[in-house]
């Protein structure tokens, strides 16, 4: 075949190649404006289908044994937020690599049940982007923490967008209460929103 004949081919293909190359960055751009970014969605699945099992593992053991382990990235507990159909399982920490897992607990805030402040972060683009909708939750909505040791149920009370350093929002208050947190707003990292829900028990 003539160099020519070769070289228009080359380009073709080519052509060809990046054509697809940008529907298919559109494709992710618009399903990541619409939902979630789909890789990382497909990667955190798989990361909640294990830590499933450990859920269940710990959930079957003796009471002694039933304490949520407290290594980063491990099943914490379950997230259930039944008004926006929403359930995932929580992950010990809040490091990068634990948040690609599911919503994680803020290490440096009480267990469910203990009477103190439980925080809970999530991410709201990618990762399966658990707390996209959170922004939805209103007063009176209902979140449930599933424990290994017990069930916990929460009321909320109040949403605040607040900067990035304001970690006040997870200080003890005389009652028990959960706080989501989550980037805000959509595709940005510039605020916070940060979820008060009120236990029901105390």
């Amino acid at each position: 075949m003539h160099p020519r004949g070769r070289l228009r081919i080359a380009v073709r293909f080519l052509g060809a190649v990046l054509g697809v190359s940008g529907v298919l960055l559109v494709l992710d751009g618009v399903a990541t404006l619409l939902w979630q970014e789909p890789i990382s969605g497909t990667i955190a699945q798989g990361e909640q289908s294990s830590l499933n099992g450990q859920l269940a593992t710990a959930s079957k053991g003796r009471p002694a044994d039933r304490s949520p382990r407290t290594e980063p990235g491990a099943a914490f507990g379950r997230i259930s937020m039944p008004r926006l159909g929403l359930s995932y399982v929580m992950v010990e920490g809040v490091t990068t690599s634990a948040l690609r897992k599911g919503p994680g607990h803020y290490p440096n805030t009480q267990m469910p049940g203990k009477g103190g402040t439980v925080g809970v972060a999530g991410h709201r683009t990618t990762y399966l982007a658990p707390f996209r909708k959170i922004d939805k939750l209103v007063r009176g909505d209902r979140i449930v923490l599933e424990m290994p040791y017990g069930e916990f149920g929460y009321r909320v009370e109040k949403t605040r967008i607040v900067s990035p350093t304001a970690t006040e929002v997870k200080r003890r208050v005389g009652y028990e209460r959960l706080v989501l947190t989550a980037c805000h707003p959509l595709y940005s990292a510039a605020q916070r929103i940060v979820v008060f829900a009120r236990s029901e028990s105390r």
